[in-house]
């Protein structure tokens, strides 16, 4: 089992790290009071394997219990219980303005000057930052590079590249675009195959109308064109953290055109070895419907 315990400044980057780890399969607890870190170590570890990667956010927010901080590490040894403590920390200069741009009050400082309870921080914490196996300075950071920071140390092998989960979603106009699109590709442009009475019954995954939409230069032109693109997109947003991407093509009722070309995109990226879904969202609306026109 992997047990991180994070903590460090406030407005250092805690809750984006936090964010990162569980992006890379940690269970994650922020402001848990340090007194129950025991506790909860040994919960984990009886569930034989079922929660294996472990993080915890511990930082002055608990008052008080902060305290009990060192206290209950010391626990953690005694009972035989690995951890190791990430310590995120930034210049003074940066943290009071990003305290400034976020309008947020210094947890040690909510009625003074921020630099302050900036100064007190650092002294509390000046010895679990001695303590820590980590230390990350976010100062000249971007979120990205962060990101990037935090899966160098604590992600497994292989894990990054397959973090990008891809749907490819179908659609038709008529009933709105899909609201968690990230891509969205309007196929009108093509041949209606409802006109077409041999076809009109049949949807996209039936071969004569997947024949029938194939059978146009323009379609092949696209989907060329288009699996261009996504190649070209797809490893640059994984550089930039992304890790879900919604690709939907649409037309007007979501059941010929717009399903053909998604089960080719989705064919074509499965291929290549990435990891993928396919969803037709509105392929039965107008069956359902009565056969309203497409």
């Amino acid at each position: 089992m992997r047990f991180v315990i994070v903590t460090g400044l406030s407005g250092a980057g805690k809750t984006q790290a936090i964010r990162n780890l569980e992006d890379l399969g940690y269970f994650c607890v922020d402001n848990l009071p340090p007194t129950l870190i025991p506790k909860f170590a040994e919960a984990c570890y009886q569930t034989d394997g079922k929660i294996d990667r472990i993080a915890l956010v511990i930082d002055i927010r608990g008052g008080k219990f902060f305290d009990d901080l060192f206290q209950s590490l010391k626990c953690l040894k005694e009972q035989g219980y690995k951890y190791e403590i990430l310590f995120l920390d930034a210049s003074d200069e940066v943290l009071i303005k990003r305290f400034k741009e976020s309008r947020r009050k210094h947890p040690l400082a909510p009625d003074g000057r921020i630099l302050n309870g900036i100064s007190m921080e650092r002294n509390r914490l000046r010895e679990v930052k001695d303590r820590a196996d980590n230390i990350i300075d976010t100062s000249n950071l971007a979120t990205r590079e962060l990101r990037e920071k935090i899966t160098e140390i604590y992600a497994e092998e292989g894990q990054l590249e397959t973090q990008l989960m891809i749907t490819v979603l179908s659609f038709g106009f008529k009933y709105g675009i899909p609201v968690d699109s990230d891509l969205v590709f309007d196929v009108r442009f093509l041949p209606n195959p409802y006109y077409i009475p041999e076809l009109k019954k049949y949807s996209g995954n039936d071969k004569p109308v997947s024949d029938y939409v194939m059978n146009f230069k323009e379609t092949r032109n696209f989907i060329d064109k288009l699996e261009d693109m996504l190649e070209f997109l797809i490893p640059n947003y994984l550089k930039e953290g992304k890790r879900q991407l919604i690709v939907s093509i649409g037309c007007t009722g979501g059941r010929h055109r717009s399903v053909t070309i998604a089960n080719s995109i989705y064919e074509k990226l499965k291929k290549d070895g990435h990891k993928v879904n396919i969803d037709h969202r509105d392929i039965e609306e107008d069956v359902n419907k009565g056969g309203k026109k497409l």
